[in-house]
């Protein structure tokens, strides 16, 4: 209760082993529910949507239901921490700052002796609520458009090769049948990275056990969340048709939907971060 900023001199009665679980038990139930609620609310609204997926950006190592989680509280949240992650950075949270409730997952061991994940609930905080002022900071990186270009096809897990020309000028197609991507010739780096970025996406999207409602969309959707981790232009991306996309899924199924959508992500980024 101190590290969560409670009134000085508020007594909190001693919780038994019962209700301290009950406890706990409806502080993950809470979180469930509020990640459930915004993955509606952020996929019936094009422009929330966008801002969804900038701050999956922005907090790329977050899966998809802690970024929900994080996005209901502070949406334009940079960069988050517990007490004692800032106190390592030499920083204090400042006073009365409200804690946003994040889902830590743990190992455990079942009844029947099989491993099971658990969640429990963990407070953290933006950069927007601590004293910076002796913050150790380091400039971000700084990539050239060929190398990010070579990192993004450097070992890739199928064939890329240029060609002249594609039907419907597309920039860059993934074929199935050759479980190969052809990249038109002559494009500008931006137009290059997005498509190469996309069709990845797709192959990853759509050769998995997991089935996606729209694969082309969702693709879409990592390759924009790649270019905005690497600092590629998407001003030419548009999300006006996210709420078309998640027509007629539920909580759940919006959730495994962006969870895939991170997956692709974090493997094409993971590959190129390697590069």
């Amino acid at each position: 209760d101190l590290l969560n900023n409670s009134p000085a001199g508020e007594y909190t009665p001693q919780l038994s082993k019962e209700e301290y679980a009950a406890k706990k038990q409806a502080e993950r139930e809470d979180a469930f529910a509020l990640a459930d609620d915004t993955a509606l609310v952020v996929t019936a609204d094009g422009e929330k949507y966008k801002s969804f997926l900038d701050l999956q950006a922005r907090l790329d190592r977050y899966s998809a239901v802690n970024t929900l989680l994080v996005y209901a509280k502070n949406p334009t949240a940079i960069r988050l921490g517990d007490f004692d992650y800032w106190k390592r950075q030499n920083c204090s949270v400042k006073p009365g700052q409200t804690a946003i409730a994040i889902l830590e997952p743990h190992e455990y061991t079942k009844e029947d002796g099989s491993p099971g994940t658990g969640y429990n609930v963990k407070k953290v905080f933006d950069i927007s609520q601590v004293d910076t002022r002796k913050l150790r900071s380091t400039p971000p990186p700084h990539y050239s458009e060929r190398l990010l270009l070579g990192a993004l096809i450097s070992k890739a897990p199928l064939p890329i090769a240029g060609v002249d020309e594609l039907p419907n000028n597309l920039g860059a197609m993934y074929d199935p049948q050759t479980n190969s991507i052809s990249v038109r010739r002559g494009m500008e780096f931006f137009d290059t990275f997005r498509g190469v970025a996309q069709e990845l996406a797709l192959a990853d999207l759509t050769t998995g056990p997991d089935t996606q409602a729209h694969p082309e969309f969702s693709a879409y959707c990592a390759s924009y969340l790649i270019c905005k981790k690497y600092g590629v232009d998407t001003q030419a991306f548009s999300f006006e048709n996210a709420p078309g996309a998640f027509a007629g899924m539920d909580a759940q199924e919006i959730k495994g939907e962006l969870s895939q959508i991170r997956g692709a992500v974090e493997d094409i980024s993971g590959r190129m971060e390697r590069q």
